[in-house]
């Protein structure tokens, strides 16, 4: 029987050790790059980077559509249902066929998940952005590992064209060199954190609001794995021996649970209470 200890929310705490605190740089980053390659040799064929991802949207309201886009980590594919970003994806789909645009995209894809907004977002098709077709956007923005810091360097774009975010969720937050996956911009309403500490690769443990009265933290929740969950069973047997807890995060249904009702609650429901005021 598995054991898991979660708590809601767990602040970082400064002079909070990590378990490769006190080695050297160099091994630090020899560690970083071993787990890398690691992770390209073990998550199968990938897409190439100049293959665009086609999104799949449900027929939603040209109006005002609400549109969840996610990141899958390190090489995995957009489309690989071993992986619970992937199945989310298809679970929201099944649930809200009329009222969703929705596409998952390689952690690497994130200029052709823009435009994908950016198209969704052109109610009308004139080819531009109109300020009411910004102000009524409708996005969340979910991803693991690279794909949660993919989601908050997304989430900067749209500020610079003015589009909002309604919530953004990271779990397992690894940021790649030269990227902040720390400060959430001022443009999203709501942020959430989810992280282990176990192993090579563990995630981000806090996140702060770039500016805290535009946007909600709703907190850093952490997971502790004594045992890989049953889930991982389908992922490739070097990243779940090597890298237990950034797999087990990813794979456990507790987790993803936690992260569908938080789409529901803030922005389907929104959505709900909005269109019956309008009645």
């Amino acid at each position: 029987m598995r054991r898991r200890t979660w708590k809601f929310p767990k602040q970082s705490v400064a002079g909070e050790t990590s378990p490769d605190r006190g080695l050297p740089t160099h091994a630090r980053a020899g560690a970083l790059l071993l787990s890398i390659l690691i992770i390209s040799l073990s998550a199968g064929n990938a897409h190439s980077a100049d293959k665009a991802v086609q999104p799949v949207a449900s027929a939603a309201s040209s109006a005002s559509p609400m549109i969840v886009v996610g990141f899958v980590g390190g090489f995995v594919r957009h489309d690989d249902l071993r992986h619970a970003e992937v199945q989310l994806a298809q679970r929201l789909r099944a649930a809200h066929p009329d009222h969703l645009c929705i596409a998952t995209f390689e952690n690497w894809h994130r200029k052709a998940a823009h435009r994908a907004i950016l198209r969704w977002l052109d109610a009308d098709e004139d080819g531009r952005l109109s300020d009411a077709e910004k102000r009524s956007a409708r996005i969340v923005l979910f991803g693991h590992s690279w794909g949660g810091a993919a989601v908050i360097s997304l989430a900067r774009e749209l500020q610079r064209e003015g589009i909002p975010v309604l919530l953004t969720v990271q779990v397992d937050s690894i940021a790649k060199p030269g990227q902040d996956d720390r400060v959430v911009p001022a443009n999203v309403a709501r942020a959430v954190n989810f992280y282990q500490t176990r192993g090579l690769l563990h995630g981000r443990r806090r996140i702060t609001a770039a500016d805290p009265a535009q946007t909600e933290i709703l907190g850093d929740f952490f997971f502790d794995y004594k045992e890989t969950p049953a889930e991982c069973s389908q992922y490739p047997w070097l990243t779940r021996h090597l890298f237990p807890g950034h797999t087990s995060i990813e794979c456990d249904p507790q987790v993803w649970s936690q992260i569908e009702g938080l789409i529901d609650k803030y922005s389907f429901a929104e959505q709900a209470t909005s269109v019956a005021g309008l009645r």
